[in-house]
């Protein structure tokens, strides 16, 4: 089988192209990621199609002046990974992409050899995803342009991968998409995060992951910390639309590279995430691979990690809510310094976290999806397509968390 992933960064697609790779796919990965960048995560250089000598001026326009005509970017940015693409497109059976991100692309796959169709959304369905944002008026929010690229990439979809229950919910307003859904939680590189050892601080300390903004609920987590004496939180990436609270309980550092990451997951006792909106944040793989307990909301994607069997490890609470959270993090301070007995994490747990398994779905959906071209001209004309309804005939099997 022979398949191509196009992300305009490293996202998930190059830890799902190093292990299709790794399961005896021919893959290619195209993207502006760096070939020294794609290496240091495994992937062989004959797997990588470098498009960054051709996007080098707008991914500096993108790094150095993210604010200068943002919307222009945006467009310039679409327009040219999708015509970059397509003039170095080789054979593919399948075509995975990110969704909104690629219209053409997939369109051209399709079109030249016949090829299937995945594209990846990672957060709520678009129209959820901005109706959440609009109530934030400090957020980022959606643009016009995104909107119509992402509806438009859910209908040439073959199948719409997404990371968790919460997503597939946002999806049932919209049956033409959600009848194309493929659920899959995300995974994490089980060698780069080990189980955390050594001597853990005093005081106790939660740990946060990810950019500071509204999006994320650090308004709802630093008021939850706010009214929990002796507990500090050590935050670690971009500060972005919200503001950070100047108080020596509340520690920031910038973004580091993220074989950087285990060192502060060693170094904390909880991890959390109180986001109001997203699809799954790998982060949460990150840290219960590293055995640290999670709490986080109902709009992160924890609920689908729970049903791995590790759900003694997580503690959900609804999104917005201080005071839910608040208490979810004093219990998951006691779990984690062994005051309740809790079992840590096991090896065969950590392993159900790994991208492995989540590129053994993946490869199995594929298969599927390949069976139907064999069959294509038995099936043409048969009372079961002819009398059967529209999402019916197309409708996917998910892959449901038993299979893991």
């Amino acid at each position: 089988m022979r398949v191509i992933l196009a992300s305009p960064g490293r996202f998930h697609l190059l830890d799902l192209a190093r292990e299709l790779h790794d399961l005896g796919v021919e893959v290619h990965f195209y993207s502006y990621v760096p070939r020294k960048r794609t290496e240091k995560f495994g992937l062989p250089n004959r797997c990588h199609v470098a498009l960054l000598p051709f996007l080098f001026p707008l991914v500096a326009w993108e790094r150095l002046f993210p604010r200068l005509f943002p919307r222009a970017l945006e467009r310039l940015m679409c327009w040219a990974l999708d015509i970059l693409t397509i003039l170095r497109m080789r054979p593919c059976d399948v075509f995975i992409c990110m969704s909104g991100v690629y219209l053409q692309a997939p369109r051209f796959a399709r079109w030249r050899y016949g090829a299937r169709i995945i594209v990846h959304r990672g957060s709520r369905h678009i129209v959820s995803q901005s109706e959440i944002l609009s109530h934030l008026p400090g957020a980022q929010q959606v643009t016009p342009y995104m909107m119509w690229r992402e509806l438009k990439s859910y209908a040439i979809a073959d199948r719409i991968a997404v990371p968790s229950t919460q997503v597939v919910e946002s999806f049932l307003p919209w049956p033409e998409h959600a009848c194309k859904l493929f659920l899959s939680p995300y995974g994490v590189d089980l060698d780069q995060f080990p189980l955390r050892a050594g001597i853990l601080p005093s005081e106790p300390t939660l740990l946060f992951v990810g950019p500071w903004s509204y999006r994320k609920g650090v308004d709802v987590l630093a008021k939850a910390i706010e009214a929990t004496e002796g507990v500090r939180l050590i935050h670690v990436g971009a500060l972005l639309d919200a503001p950070f609270p100047n108080h020596p309980r509340f520690v920031h550092h910038d973004p580091v590279p993220q074989w950087q990451l285990k060192n502060f997951y060693a170094a904390a006792h909880v991890f959390v995430l109180a986001s109001r909106e997203e699809g799954l944040a790998v982060v949460q793989c990150q840290a219960l691979a590293s055995g640290l307990p999670l709490v986080c909301t109902d709009r992160t994607g924890g609920s689908d990690l729970a049903g791995l069997g590790i759900a003694r490890l997580i503690h959900v609470v609804p999104a917005g809510d201080s005071e839910a959270l608040r208490r979810a993090l004093a219990q998951a301070l006691d779990d984690s310094t062994g005051n309740t007995g809790v079992a840590r994490i096991t090896a065969a747990e950590r392993e159900t976290l790994g991208w492995r398994a989540y590129a053994m779905r993946h490869l199995e959906v594929m298969l599927e999806m390949q069976q139907p071209r064999a069959n294509d001209q038995e099936q043409e004309g048969t009372n079961d397509l002819k009398h059967s309804s529209p999402g019916e005939a197309h409708e996917p099997k998910m892959a449901r968390m038993e299979t893991l």
